[in-house]
């Protein structure tokens, strides 16, 4: 999840893009046409993607939430004040609330 190019202001708006059914998709049209060598791997592709698709939005969030305060090097406990603020400088147009929103959702996942 990145920011929405255009805009400039802090945001309260999360948007989670998944195209994981486009991407099985190839993957069954691919495996169709496969040569033997080549569906072993395809299957396991195939299978990855579904497992993918089948996790919830939530989950997609706190996954993300946890990968950016990891890139800023953030350790502590991210039910914290500071697992916000890491938040925040990671991902500057984050409003305080979508922050905030997007913590609690990561503390209610726990990995």
């Amino acid at each position: 999840m990145t920011g929405i190019p255009g805009l400039r202001k802090k945001t309260d708006a999360v948007l989670v893009v998944r195209d994981s059914d486009l991407v099985g998709a190839a993957l069954r049209r691919a495996l169709a046409d496969a040569r033997p060598e080549e569906r072993a791997g395809l299957e396991r592709a195939a299978a990855l993607v579904e497992e993918t698709a089948a996790v919830s939005e939530g989950e997609v969030r706190a996954r993300w939430v946890r990968a950016r305060l990891a890139a800023v090097g953030f350790t502590g406990d991210i039910a914290s004040v500071a697992a916000v603020k890491a938040l925040r400088q990671a991902e500057p147009r984050l409003s305080l609330l979508a922050a905030v929103q997007l913590q609690k959702e990561a503390v209610a996942r726990p990995e």
